[in-house]
C-alpha cells in the first residue's frame, strides 16, 4: 500500500513538473510579445506573400526587358491577387495572351505574358493620362477600361468600375452572370472584379510595410 502511494506521488510530481514547464514557456512567449509585435506581424504578412515572393527574380528579369523593373512589387501584388502564386498560370495571363482561361501551364510563360499585358496597359494608360489605379484595374478588366475612364475624367473609382462592368454584362449577360450565383459579392457586376484595384493597392501597401520593417524603419 505504501509503495503504491509513493508511485502515485511520483506520478503526480512528474505531472506538476510538466505543467510548470509548460506554464513557464507560455509566460515566456507572452512576455516576449510586446517587444516582438512588429516582427511577428512582419513574419505573418511575409508568409502570406511567400508563394509569390519566389517569383520576384523572374518578374524583375522580365520587367527589365522593358525598363520597368521599378514595378516588380506591383507585379508581385498583382500575382498575389490573381493566384496567390499558385498553379501553372500564376499571373492569370492566358486570356491576355488570347487564349482560354488557364491554358498556360508554365509559370515562366505566365510571367512573360503577364508582364507584356502590364507593359501594354501601363503605356496606354500613361498615353491616355489616367491614374495608376485605372491601370491596375485594367489588368483585370482589359484595356477598354482605360478608354472608358479617360472619357470620365481619368480617375478610377469602384462606382465607375461597376458601370463599366455592367456595360459589358449587358453585351453578353449569359457569359457574365457570376455563374448564376446571386450571392457572389460582384453580382450583378459580373464582368471582372470592380474592387480589383483596391485589393492590389492593399497588397502593394503591405509589401511596402514589410520592406520598411525589414530595413528597420
Amino acid at each position: 500500500m505504501k509503495k503504491k502511494r509513493k508511485k502515485q506521488k511520483k506520478s503526480k510530481n512528474i505531472f506538476i513538473i510538466f505543467i510548470l514547464i509548460f506554464a513557464f514557456l507560455l509566460i515566456k512567449e507572452i512576455m516576449k510579445s510586446p517587444f516582438s509585435g512588429n516582427v511577428s506581424t512582419s513574419v505573418n504578412s511575409f508568409n502570406s506573400f511567400a508563394n509569390v515572393e519566389k517569383y520576384r527574380s523572374p518578374l524583375n528579369n522580365e520587367l527589365a526587358k522593358y525598363g520597368l523593373e521599378e514595378h516588380t512589387s506591383t507585379l508581385i501584388a498583382l500575382m498575389q491577387q490573381e493566384s496567390r502564386g499558385r498553379g501553372g498560370d500564376p499571373m492569370q495571363a492566358s486570356e491576355s495572351a488570347g487564349l482560354d482561361p488557364n491554358t498556360i501551364t508554365d509559370p515562366t510563360e505566365s510571367i512573360k505574358y503577364g508582364v507584356k499585358h502590364f507593359k501594354r496597359i501601363n503605356e496606354y494608360g500613361n498615353k491616355k493620362d489616367v491614374d495608376f489605379a485605372t491601370i491596375l484595374q485594367a489588368y483585370n478588366m482589359g484595356i477598354g477600361y482605360i478608354d472608358y475612364i479617360a472619357k470620365k475624367g481619368g480617375k478610377h473609382s469602384e462606382e465607375l468600375a461597376k458601370k463599366f462592368s455592367m456595360i459589358q454584362v449587358e453585351k453578353n449577360p449569359t457569359l457574365y452572370d457570376c455563374g448564376g450565383d446571386k450571392g457572389n459579392f460582384r453580382y450583378p457586376y459580373c464582368y471582372g472584379d470592380y474592387s480589383y484595384s483596391a485589393k492590389v493597392k492593399k497588397n502593394i501597401d503591405e509589401l511596402e510595410s514589410i520592406s520598411a520593417q525589414a530595413d528597420g524603419e
